[in-house]
C-alpha cells in the first residue's frame, strides 16, 4: 500500500511538471506551423510576365529622371553615402548611392517577382538634387520611396521568426546564397505593416553579386561571381556552400536539403533570359555587364537543378 501511494506521488509530480511545460512548448509549435506564410512569400501566378526592369511595384511609383529633387538629409547609417530628398510630388525618397546602389535595385526587384515582399525601389543612373548650394547633378542612386501605407515596424532574426525551416524561408537563403548576397545581417530585415497585414522583408540586400567574405566584401564584381562556386557537394541531405564565408553563414550551413536547393532554383527558372537582361538594365547596367551576370546565374540554377537528386559526394576544387 505505502509502494502505490509513493508511485501515485512520483507520476502526480511528474504529470505537473509536464503539465506546466507543456503549453510553452504547444504553442510556439503551433505559432510556428499557423503563421501565415503569406507574410514572407507568396506563389507568383504571373512571374512570366513581370516587367523586372521597373519592378513589381510598376512603372507608375517610379521617380521622374527629369525631376528636381529637393535635399532634406544625409543618410547616416550603413557604408554607403546617400541622402534622403523629396520629389515634387511631396514624395519622400531614400537615396543610397555607392557600389551597392545598383546590386540593391537588381535583387530586390528579382525577389519581389518570385514572390518575396519589397519595397518600391528604382535606380536612378544621375538626378537633380537642390540643396543649400543651389541644383547640381548627383551620381546614380537607388530610390526607395518612403510609402505611408509600409509602416516600418522594426527587424527580424534569422534564427527567430515563424517561417524557420519552411520551403519559402530555406528557397530564401538559397537565392541568396546564388547571389552572392553576403550581407545577411538582421539589422537589414525589416518587418513592415502594409494593410494590417505584416510583411517580413530582408531589405539593404546592396553587398550582393561579388565577393562573399565577412569583412568588407567587394559586392557588385562580375570577374568575382564568375568565379565564386555556387554549390561544393552534398553530405548527408544537405547542400554544402564551401565558397560562401558571408555575415551570418551559419544559416545556411548544413541546414538546406537539396529539395529545398531544387524549390528555389525551379522558381528563378521560371524567368526567362530578357527577364533576367531586363533586371540588370533595369538597375543601370551595360548590356555586355548585365548580360556576364546571367550567364553566370542561369549556369548557377542548372546546377542546382542538377544537384538535387546527387547522391552525397563533394566536387572539385574551387576557383580562385
Amino acid at each position: 500500500m505505502g509502494v502505490n501511494r509513493a508511485l501515485v506521488s512520483v507520476l502526480s509530480a511528474l504529470f505537473v511538471v509536464c503539465a506546466a511545460s507543456s503549453p510553452a512548448d504547444t504553442s510556439t509549435a503551433v505559432a510556428r506551423t499557423t503563421s501565415p506564410i503569406a507574410e514572407l512569400w507568396s506563389e507568383p501566378t504571373d512571374l512570366e510576365r513581370q516587367d523586372l526592369a521597373v519592378g513589381r511595384w510598376g512603372a507608375g511609383r517610379a521617380p521622374d529622371p527629369r525631376d528636381r529633387f529637393t535635399f532634406l538629409r544625409h543618410k547616416t547609417h550603413g557604408s554607403s553615402p546617400g541622402m534622403t530628398v523629396h520629389d515634387t510630388r511631396g514624395r519622400v525618397w531614400h537615396v543610397k548611392q555607392g557600389r551597392e546602389a545598383q546590386p540593391e535595385v537588381f535583387m530586390s526587384h528579382v525577389l519581389a517577382a518570385i514572390g518575396y515582399h519589397q519595397p518600391p525601389v528604382y535606380f536612378l543612373p544621375s538626378f537633380t538634387v537642390i540643396d543649400s548650394s543651389g541644383a547640381h547633378d548627383a551620381p546614380a542612386g537607388r530610390f526607395r520611396l518612403a510609402d505611408p501605407t509600409i509602416i516600418p515596424r522594426g527587424e527580424w532574426k534569422w534564427e527567430d521568426n515563424p517561417f524557420v525551416g519552411s520551403r519559402p524561408y530555406q528557397g530564401l537563403l538559397v537565392v541568396l546564397v546564388l547571389l552572392n548576397s553576403a550581407d545577411l545581417k538582421n539589422s537589414n530585415n525589416t518587418m513592415y505593416e502594409v494593410g494590417g497585414r505584416t510583411w517580413y522583408v530582408v531589405r539593404d540586400l546592396g553587398t550582393s553579386l561579388g565577393a562573399v567574405g565577412r569583412f568588407d566584401p567587394e559586392p557588385n564584381d562580375p570577374g568575382r561571381f564568375e568565379r565564386r562556386r555556387f554549390i561544393t557537394g552534398v553530405k548527408h541531405g544537405y547542400v554544402e556552400f564551401g565558397d560562401y564565408h558571408a555575415v551570418h553563414a551559419d544559416v545556411v550551413t548544413h541546414r538546406v536539403t537539396v529539395d529545398d536547393v531544387r524549390w528555389a532554383c525551379a522558381l528563378l527558372a521560371r524567368l526567362s533570359e530578357r527577364q533576367w537582361q531586363d533586371a540588370f538594365r533595369g538597375a543601370g547596367y551595360p548590356p555586355e555587364i548585365g548580360g556576364r551576370f546571367v550567364r553566370r546565374i542561369r549556369e548557377k540554377i542548372a546546377e542546382g537543378r542538377a544537384v538535387a537528386g546527387s547522391p552525397s559526394r563533394t566536387l572539385g576544387p574551387g576557383m580562385p
